[in-house]
């Protein structure tokens, strides 16, 4: 039986993964969170095959939370079920130690697939992300600007460009106004760009927020 712990902070969601999942005869639904917080007392509690994990939870990203997982838990393996782009957050979120990647529109036998797959230790990925790791693993990607960003850069990034003032940026990641300005001149610093217009203007371009 593959132990999984769903992470979501939306409790409809949830409820819609434990249905998927009930149909399964393989799969139990051991627990569920809904903030980071939860997540990593869960983890600390009992153990899990496999972590579901959204990307946006109170408290800390999924990206982050991935790395504090695999810190408390080496053996749990984690499968990030988004509804952001892959083009956006899969690379980074391999690249912190997630076995896989799905889009919350993915056909629920994808998400069964997935969760078995990555228990049974492998990893599941879609074949375009598969060839753009193979392609930076050969440093051969063109490397887009955002891609030089950290992981917390990247979503102040898209926060600001989202039209969000620096004080709202501090108060949403509970981090203090000095140190998102000096996030904020990194940011701009890395991508050769002066003002938020143009953070805005390139984050549209790169289908980075709406």
């Amino acid at each position: 039986m593959i132990k999984i712990l769903i992470a979501d902070d939306h409790p409809v969601v949830r409820r819609g993964l434990r249905q998927i999942l009930a149909e399964t005869a393989d799969i139990l639904v051991g627990g569920e969170a809904g903030s980071a917080e939860e997540v990593l007392s869960a983890v600390r509690e009992q153990r899990w095959d496999v972590v579901v994990l959204d990307i946006s939870l109170p408290g800390r990203t999924g990206i982050e939370l991935i790395g504090d997982v695999r810190r408390e838990r080496p053996e749990t393996r984690v499968l990030i079920l988004t509804v952001h782009p892959e083009e956006q957050y899969a690379v980074r979120a391999i690249k912190a130690g997630a076995a896989g990647f799905l889009n919350k529109e993915s056909a629920p036998e994808k998400l069964t697939t997935a969760i078995r797959k990555i228990a049974g230790g492998g990893r599941y990925i879609s074949a375009e992300l598969a060839e753009t790791l193979a392609s930076l693993l050969a440093g051969e990607s063109g490397g887009q600007p955002h891609e030089q960003l950290s992981d917390r850069e990247f979503e102040i990034l898209k926060l600001l460009a989202s039209g969000k003032t620096v004080s709202e940026v501090a108060q949403l990641l509970a981090l203090s106004v000095k140190t998102i300005s000096t996030h904020r001149t990194r940011i701009l610093k890395k991508m050769n760009m002066k003002t938020n217009a143009e953070l805005t203007s390139y984050a549209v371009r790169h289908g980075l927020v709406a």
